[in-house]
């Protein structure tokens, strides 16, 4: 186990040099920020946030100690952290933070660069997109009429995609054989049983689109601009948002 570090401790202390019988890894204490594992056998070389106890870093991938990760297909750069499970067959891409207490069951797919924060629940036949964050709590489903006596395999499971570069906010519940769009916006303790479109900005029980979503994330106004970075946006023919470069103007 790594000694106990802080930010103080990791500015003098020298490289610690970890053996995993006939590899090595070198972990490079930085002044500031987090500190570096790099494999020269491998050639990996992984950002990792400071930690307390470290446990390994396999192909790139980080696990906590008291944490879980059965699968053999996750990208370089992810950290799967304390009380996480993530089971054989899921599928999860580079640089994500899967946080405490996160379960990922063994045919779900997550993109690259997503946050699933703590307590989040990925079900069989869930598809998270590239660059997505869900919030703490947020639950996915796969069975729409769930029996526990009557149901024998999967065949009956709905599949369920997130878009790329989608929030959905804490304690929100995503009904399976729903579709959403790329940058939605999902509030927090809403309940998704339908389809929504590319950055529809939607909350409630059930979710109801009220507006649009920037890319930054923000509520789009009435003339589909963001007060807070500056984009523009129009509806095309079919009531889809397409940002505005410099130079257009609006429909």
């Amino acid at each position: 186990m790594h000694p106990q570090l802080d930010y103080a401790q990791i500015a003098v202390t020298a490289p610690l040099v970890i053996d995993f019988g006939g590899s090595s890894m070198v972990m490079r204490p930085r002044t500031l920020g987090p500190y570096k594992a790099s494999s020269s056998d491998q050639g990996v070389d992984t950002e990792l946030a400071p930690t307390h106890n470290l446990h390994a870093v396999r192909d790139g991938v980080f696990v906590h100690e008291q944490g879980l990760c059965e699968s053999e297909t996750v990208g370089l750069g992810t950290q799967v952290w304390a009380f996480a499970h993530v089971l054989p067959g899921a599928r999860i891409g580079r640089d994500c933070n899967i946080c405490d207490g996160v379960f990922v069951e063994g045919e779900a797919v997550i993109g690259d660069r997503v946050t699933v924060k703590n307590q989040v629940l990925v079900w069989d036949r869930v598809e998270i997109g590239d660059d997505c964050f869900l919030g703490p709590g947020v639950v996915f489903t796969n069975d729409r009429n769930p029996r526990s006596s009557l149901r024998e395999g999967n065949d009956h499971l709905l599949a369920t995609k997130i878009g790329p570069g989608t929030t959905i906010g804490a304690n929100s519940t995503i009904i399976c054989g729903v579709e959403i769009g790329t940058h939605a916006f999902i509030g927090a303790g809403s309940v998704v049983c339908d389809d929504l479109p590319g950055h529809a900005f939607a909350l409630g029980n059930p979710a109801r689109q009220i507006g649009w979503a920037c890319l930054c994330g923000n509520r789009l106004d009435e003339e589909f601009a963001c007060r807070d970075c500056g984009r523009r946006y129009r509806l095309d023919e079919e009531d889809q948002l397409i940002a505005l470069v410099d130079g257009d103007k609006p429909a």
